[in-house]
Protein backbone atom coordinates (compact mmCIF):
# COMPACT_ATOMS: atom_id res chain seq x y z
CA UNK A 1 0.00 0.00 0.00
CA UNK A 2 2.87 2.40 0.82
CA UNK A 3 4.61 1.76 -2.71
CA UNK A 4 1.51 2.32 -3.88
CA UNK A 5 0.54 5.35 -2.08
CA UNK A 6 4.26 6.68 -2.85
CA UNK A 7 4.09 5.73 -6.86
CA UNK A 8 0.39 7.59 -7.55
CA UNK A 9 2.04 10.51 -5.53
CA UNK A 10 4.73 11.00 -7.72
CA UNK A 11 3.18 10.48 -10.75
CA UNK A 12 0.32 12.66 -9.55
CA UNK A 13 3.65 15.21 -9.16
CA UNK A 14 4.73 14.84 -12.62
CA UNK A 15 1.02 15.50 -14.31
CA UNK A 16 1.26 18.45 -12.22
CA UNK A 17 4.59 19.82 -13.23
CA UNK A 18 4.02 19.05 -16.77
CA UNK A 19 0.36 20.77 -16.79
CA UNK A 20 2.27 23.97 -15.28
CA UNK A 21 5.50 23.35 -18.05
CA UNK A 22 2.75 23.67 -20.88
CA UNK A 23 0.69 25.98 -19.95
CA UNK A 24 3.54 28.40 -19.12
CA UNK A 25 5.12 27.40 -22.56
CA UNK A 26 2.20 28.08 -24.41
CA UNK A 27 0.94 31.01 -22.80
CA UNK A 28 3.39 32.40 -20.39
CA UNK A 29 5.63 34.32 -22.72
CA UNK A 30 2.59 36.47 -24.58
CA UNK A 31 3.28 39.95 -23.51
CA UNK A 32 1.35 41.63 -26.27
CA UNK A 33 -1.82 42.29 -24.76
CA UNK A 34 0.30 43.27 -20.89
CA UNK A 35 0.46 47.24 -22.01
CA UNK A 36 -3.21 47.50 -21.62
CA UNK A 37 -3.89 45.22 -18.57
CA UNK A 38 -0.93 47.62 -17.12
CA UNK A 39 -2.89 50.39 -18.26
CA UNK A 40 -6.55 49.70 -17.19
CA UNK A 41 -5.17 48.53 -14.08
CA UNK A 42 -3.42 51.84 -13.34
CA UNK A 43 -6.77 53.16 -13.97
CA UNK A 44 -8.41 51.34 -11.03
CA UNK A 45 -5.62 52.52 -8.63
CA UNK A 46 -6.16 56.19 -9.46
CA UNK A 47 -9.93 56.23 -8.63
CA UNK A 48 -10.88 57.29 -5.69
CA UNK A 49 -11.03 55.05 -3.47
CA UNK A 50 -8.52 52.87 -5.60
CA UNK A 51 -10.48 50.15 -6.89
CA UNK A 52 -9.12 46.47 -7.00
CA UNK A 53 -8.63 43.50 -10.00
CA UNK A 54 -10.26 40.69 -10.68
CA UNK A 55 -8.17 38.45 -12.86
CA UNK A 56 -10.49 35.59 -14.81
CA UNK A 57 -8.66 32.54 -16.15
CA UNK A 58 -5.47 33.36 -14.29
CA UNK A 59 -3.92 30.59 -14.87
CA UNK A 60 -0.18 30.73 -13.12
CA UNK A 61 -0.50 33.97 -12.88
CA UNK A 62 0.67 35.73 -16.23
CA UNK A 63 -1.19 38.85 -16.25
CA UNK A 64 -1.75 39.36 -12.27
CA UNK A 65 1.74 38.74 -11.19
CA UNK A 66 2.66 41.59 -13.21
CA UNK A 67 -0.41 43.76 -11.82
CA UNK A 68 0.72 43.00 -8.10
CA UNK A 69 4.38 43.51 -8.77
CA UNK A 70 3.48 46.91 -10.32
CA UNK A 71 1.16 47.83 -7.10
CA UNK A 72 -2.40 46.84 -7.92
CA UNK A 73 -4.47 44.80 -5.63
CA UNK A 74 -5.51 41.47 -7.49
CA UNK A 75 -7.54 38.40 -7.00
CA UNK A 76 -6.75 35.99 -9.39
CA UNK A 77 -9.40 33.60 -10.28
CA UNK A 78 -8.88 30.35 -12.78
CA UNK A 79 -10.52 27.07 -12.36
CA UNK A 80 -7.31 24.72 -12.25
CA UNK A 81 -5.80 24.17 -8.60
CA UNK A 82 -2.55 23.12 -9.88
CA UNK A 83 -2.02 26.15 -12.13
CA UNK A 84 -3.29 28.73 -9.41
CA UNK A 85 -0.56 26.39 -7.03
CA UNK A 86 2.42 27.39 -9.43
CA UNK A 87 0.89 31.26 -8.83
CA UNK A 88 0.73 31.24 -5.20
CA UNK A 89 4.80 29.65 -5.33
CA UNK A 90 5.74 32.51 -7.04
CA UNK A 91 3.16 35.45 -5.88
CA UNK A 92 5.60 35.87 -2.81
CA UNK A 93 4.78 39.24 -0.93
CA UNK A 94 2.51 40.55 -3.72
CA UNK A 95 -0.35 39.97 -1.78
CA UNK A 96 -2.69 38.70 -4.89
CA UNK A 97 -5.34 36.85 -3.63
CA UNK A 98 -6.28 32.86 -5.42
CA UNK A 99 -9.75 31.61 -5.97
CA UNK A 100 -10.04 28.28 -7.68
CA UNK A 101 -14.00 28.65 -9.10
CA UNK A 102 -15.56 28.67 -12.36
CA UNK A 103 -15.93 32.06 -13.88
CA UNK A 104 -19.62 30.95 -14.71
CA UNK A 105 -20.86 30.64 -11.46
CA UNK A 106 -18.27 32.07 -8.97
CA UNK A 107 -19.50 33.84 -5.55
CA UNK A 108 -16.49 36.52 -4.06
CA UNK A 109 -16.87 38.01 -0.69
CA UNK A 110 -16.66 41.01 -2.38
CA UNK A 111 -18.35 43.07 -5.16
CA UNK A 112 -16.51 46.40 -5.47
CA UNK A 113 -13.87 45.73 -8.37
CA UNK A 114 -13.28 48.31 -9.75
CA UNK A 115 -12.02 45.80 -13.12
CA UNK A 116 -12.36 42.87 -13.97
CA UNK A 117 -10.17 41.18 -16.60
CA UNK A 118 -10.37 38.30 -19.20
CA UNK A 119 -7.40 38.07 -20.98
CA UNK A 120 -6.27 35.75 -23.51
CA UNK A 121 -9.76 34.43 -25.06
CA UNK A 122 -10.59 33.31 -21.94
CA UNK A 123 -14.82 33.87 -22.65
CA UNK A 124 -14.71 31.89 -25.28
CA UNK A 125 -13.84 28.74 -23.49
CA UNK A 126 -17.09 28.97 -21.60
CA UNK A 127 -19.32 26.76 -23.99
CA UNK A 128 -21.24 28.89 -25.77
CA UNK A 129 -23.88 32.38 -25.34
CA UNK A 130 -25.56 30.55 -21.85
CA UNK A 131 -21.96 30.01 -20.38
CA UNK A 132 -20.51 34.02 -21.82
CA UNK A 133 -23.93 35.23 -20.76
CA UNK A 134 -23.47 33.63 -16.87
CA UNK A 135 -19.99 34.77 -16.35
CA UNK A 136 -20.86 38.71 -17.70
CA UNK A 137 -23.47 38.47 -14.93
CA UNK A 138 -21.48 37.30 -12.08
CA UNK A 139 -18.34 39.87 -12.86
CA UNK A 140 -21.51 42.51 -13.03
CA UNK A 141 -22.22 41.18 -9.83
CA UNK A 142 -18.71 41.73 -8.83
CA UNK A 143 -18.02 45.19 -10.20
CA UNK A 144 -18.79 48.20 -8.57
CA UNK A 145 -20.96 51.13 -9.73
CA UNK A 146 -18.72 52.53 -12.78
CA UNK A 147 -16.76 49.10 -12.95
CA UNK A 148 -15.02 48.19 -15.81
CA UNK A 149 -15.07 44.82 -17.69
CA UNK A 150 -12.21 43.79 -20.11
CA UNK A 151 -12.55 40.68 -22.54
CA UNK A 152 -9.97 39.96 -24.84
CA UNK A 153 -11.16 37.69 -27.89
CA UNK A 154 -9.73 36.24 -31.28
CA UNK A 155 -11.89 37.04 -34.18
CA UNK A 156 -9.48 36.10 -37.31
CA UNK A 157 -7.23 33.18 -37.37
CA UNK A 158 -6.40 31.55 -40.64
CA UNK A 159 -6.97 27.82 -40.73
CA UNK A 160 -4.06 25.60 -41.42
CA UNK A 161 -3.12 21.91 -41.54
CA UNK A 162 0.49 20.58 -41.24
CA UNK A 163 -0.64 17.38 -39.43
CA UNK A 164 1.19 15.16 -42.15
CA UNK A 165 4.05 16.46 -41.47
CA UNK A 166 3.73 20.03 -43.77
CA UNK A 167 5.52 23.35 -43.27
CA UNK A 168 3.68 25.15 -40.12
CA UNK A 169 4.36 27.30 -37.19
CA UNK A 170 8.09 26.48 -35.09
CA UNK A 171 7.89 25.02 -31.60
CA UNK A 172 8.10 26.56 -28.47
CA UNK A 173 10.32 24.89 -26.56
CA UNK A 174 12.18 24.90 -22.78
CA UNK A 175 14.37 22.70 -21.43
CA UNK A 176 14.53 22.15 -17.70
CA UNK A 177 16.24 19.83 -15.50
CA UNK A 178 17.94 18.74 -18.55
CA UNK A 179 14.44 17.72 -20.01
CA UNK A 180 13.32 19.52 -23.21
CA UNK A 181 10.26 20.24 -23.94
CA UNK A 182 8.00 21.29 -27.20
CA UNK A 183 4.80 22.32 -28.60
CA UNK A 184 3.94 23.02 -31.67
CA UNK A 185 0.78 24.01 -33.54
CA UNK A 186 -0.43 21.61 -36.20
CA UNK A 187 -4.10 22.58 -37.10
CA UNK A 188 -6.88 24.85 -37.19
CA UNK A 189 -9.67 24.47 -38.50
CA UNK A 190 -12.83 26.23 -38.18
CA UNK A 191 -16.66 24.51 -37.89
CA UNK A 192 -19.90 25.86 -37.20
CA UNK A 193 -19.69 27.87 -34.39
CA UNK A 194 -16.47 26.82 -33.11
CA UNK A 195 -12.37 27.30 -34.07
CA UNK A 196 -10.24 24.48 -32.77
CA UNK A 197 -6.71 24.35 -31.87
CA UNK A 198 -4.32 21.21 -32.02
CA UNK A 199 -1.14 21.06 -30.69
CA UNK A 200 1.46 18.82 -30.85
CA UNK A 201 3.51 18.51 -27.02
CA UNK A 202 6.76 16.24 -27.27
CA UNK A 203 9.01 15.64 -24.36
CA UNK A 204 12.24 14.26 -24.87
CA UNK A 205 13.99 12.87 -21.58
CA UNK A 206 17.47 13.65 -20.57
CA UNK A 207 19.26 10.33 -21.65
CA UNK A 208 17.12 10.49 -24.50
CA UNK A 209 18.70 14.19 -25.64
CA UNK A 210 20.50 12.12 -28.20
CA UNK A 211 19.47 10.25 -31.47
CA UNK A 212 18.09 7.75 -31.69
CA UNK A 213 15.96 8.63 -28.60
CA UNK A 214 12.52 9.30 -29.44
CA UNK A 215 10.42 11.73 -27.57
CA UNK A 216 6.82 11.04 -26.05
CA UNK A 217 4.08 12.63 -28.06
CA UNK A 218 0.57 13.97 -27.28
CA UNK A 219 -2.24 16.27 -28.74
CA UNK A 220 -3.27 18.77 -27.16
CA UNK A 221 -7.14 20.61 -28.15
CA UNK A 222 -8.51 23.33 -27.41
CA UNK A 223 -12.07 24.89 -29.24
CA UNK A 224 -13.02 28.74 -29.04
CA UNK A 225 -16.28 29.87 -29.27
CA UNK A 226 -16.63 32.06 -32.81
CA UNK A 227 -17.45 35.48 -31.47
CA UNK A 228 -17.10 39.23 -32.59
CA UNK A 229 -17.45 42.35 -30.84
CA UNK A 230 -20.88 43.28 -31.46
CA UNK A 231 -22.29 39.90 -30.40
CA UNK A 232 -20.30 39.77 -27.10
CA UNK A 233 -21.34 43.63 -26.56
CA UNK A 234 -24.90 42.46 -26.84
CA UNK A 235 -24.58 39.52 -24.78
CA UNK A 236 -23.13 42.23 -22.37
CA UNK A 237 -26.57 44.20 -22.48
CA UNK A 238 -28.83 41.20 -22.08
CA UNK A 239 -26.39 40.93 -18.54
CA UNK A 240 -26.91 43.99 -17.26
CA UNK A 241 -23.48 45.61 -18.41
CA UNK A 242 -23.08 48.92 -20.25
CA UNK A 243 -20.75 48.78 -23.68
CA UNK A 244 -18.14 50.77 -23.07
CA UNK A 245 -16.41 50.72 -26.95
CA UNK A 246 -13.47 48.06 -27.96
CA UNK A 247 -9.33 48.29 -27.78
CA UNK A 248 -7.39 46.38 -30.41
CA UNK A 249 -3.98 44.18 -29.25
CA UNK A 250 -1.62 44.16 -32.32
CA UNK A 251 -0.28 41.00 -33.92
CA UNK A 252 3.12 39.51 -33.26
CA UNK A 253 5.25 37.16 -35.21
CA UNK A 254 4.53 34.46 -32.86
CA UNK A 255 0.45 35.49 -32.16
CA UNK A 256 -2.74 36.82 -34.02
CA UNK A 257 -3.67 40.20 -33.08
CA UNK A 258 -7.17 40.27 -30.49
CA UNK A 259 -10.11 42.91 -29.86
CA UNK A 260 -10.29 43.85 -26.19
CA UNK A 261 -14.17 44.40 -25.47
CA UNK A 262 -15.13 46.34 -22.41
CA UNK A 263 -18.28 47.32 -20.49
CA UNK A 264 -19.55 49.36 -17.53
CA UNK A 265 -21.47 48.06 -14.61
Amino acid sequence: MGMTGTHEQSLQAVVAKRAVIWHELECGAYRADMALWRELAHDARAEMPPGAALDIGAGSGRVSLDLARGGAKVTALDIDPVLLGALERRAGSTGIQTVCADARDFELERADYALCLAPMQTIQLLGGPDGRIAFLRRARAHLRPGGLLACAIVTELEPFDCTAGGPGPSPESVRIDGVLYMSRAVRVALTRGLVRIERERSVLPAEQREPPGAPSRERNVIELDHLSAARLHREGSAAGLQPAGTRTIAATEEHVGSLVVMFRA
